[in-house]
């Protein structure tokens, strides 16, 4: 994703590894240089170099398929020649890893979905990141692959998963409102829309609620889902919101438990908030889960967590000076 009047490259998972990739190499890293002033022709750079054309035009693809250059042909003396010339100054890589934001009054923190602390799952199971597949499908060990990080649809027919979000409640705050959103289905052979499961989840240990989703969503195109995954395959979720107050639990607005309460999160003693979503094991309705990142299903987003919170009355917030 470039920045306008910038010429910088910002990427992430997949992307980022094939920049990265394609930069570690000293021949692609002095190409790079010696295209910054100006474009240049292969016999060019091949002069410049001391370079066989092989190796260069090698290198040239390289870097083209890592989307870092641009390779026009025009016309020359003899016949059409590659002009090639770079087309960024600079590359931002953005680590895995949740993103926080905050307003006057709240906290939002953008978790991966493959950000995962805990995983308990059983098969039918498996994950993949916007570009592959993740290991070896039905098989709870690819879920402690290295590239799990960079997951972008998660399923499984049982268990839960377990992410640590970081407490940024500034000091001397109190909590009011914590929501959830996140994209998600149920889980059956390809897909099949009459297959209801029971989905819950639950914020440091107490549950906000469970709902029945009523359907493994395929055979259309979820909105940015990748074109290589099948049709027939699980393409998209509903996006639903569980919210806990002191008012009660929630989803998607509809009160589920006016007894449960945000005050038994005790967010104000922890430096974590644990998040835990899946499917119980006496569920009525077990039919495993999908959950959708940013870069699979209809809604471009991961795991968003908003915290909402004031001070008591006669306290100043904590500055640090």
């Amino acid at each position: 994703m470039p920045i306008a009047g910038r010429r910088t490259l910002i990427v992430e998972g997949e992307e980022a590894l094939r920049v990265a990739r394609a930069v570690d190499s000293e021949t692609r890293m002095s190409m790079l240089s010696l295209l910054s002033h100006s474009p240049m022709n292969v016999t060019a750079l091949t002069t410049a170099m001391g370079l066989p054309a092989s190796t260069v035009n090698f290198n040239i693809k390289t870097l083209e398929d890592a989307g870092l250059l641009d390779v026009q042909f025009m016309p020359g003396t003899r016949g059409r020649q590659k002009l090639i010339s770079k087309r960024y100054e600079e590359i931002l890589i953005k680590l895995p890893g949740a993103a926080v934001s905050a307003q006057s009054n709240v906290v939002e923190i953008s978790m991966p979905i493959g950000n995962y602390r805990r995983s308990d799952v059983q098969p039918t199971c498996g994950l993949a990141t916007e570009a592959k597949l993740i290991g070896m499908v039905d098989d709870p060990r690819s879920f402690f692959e290295p590239e799990h990080v960079f997951a972008q649809i998660i399923w499984m027919r049982h268990g839960t998963l377990g992410y640590d979000f970081p407490n940024n409640l500034p000091h001397g705050a109190e909590a009011t409102e914590l929501e959830v959103s996140m994209e998600l289905c149920s889980e059956a052979p390809e897909h099949d829309l009459d297959w209801p499961s029971d989905i819950t989840v639950w914020v440091n240990g107490t549950e906000l609620g469970t709902w029945t989703s009523p359907a493994d969503f395929g055979g259309v195109p979820g909105k940015v889902t990748p074109r290589w995954w099948p049709l027939n395959h699980t393409q998209y979720g509903v996006l639903k919101r569980f919210k806990i107050s002191r008012e009660g639990t929630f989803i998607d607005g509809r009160q589920v438990s006016a007894t449960t309460t945000i005050d038994q999160l005790a967010l104000g003693a922890q430096p974590l908030i644990e998040l835990r979503v899946g499917v119980k094991d006496d569920a009525r309705h077990k039919g495993g889960m999908n959950l959708f990142g940013r870069r699979f299903g209809n809604t471009e987003q991961d795991i968003v967590m908003r915290v909402w919170y004031e001070f008591r009355e006669g306290e100043r917030p904590y500055v640090i000076k």
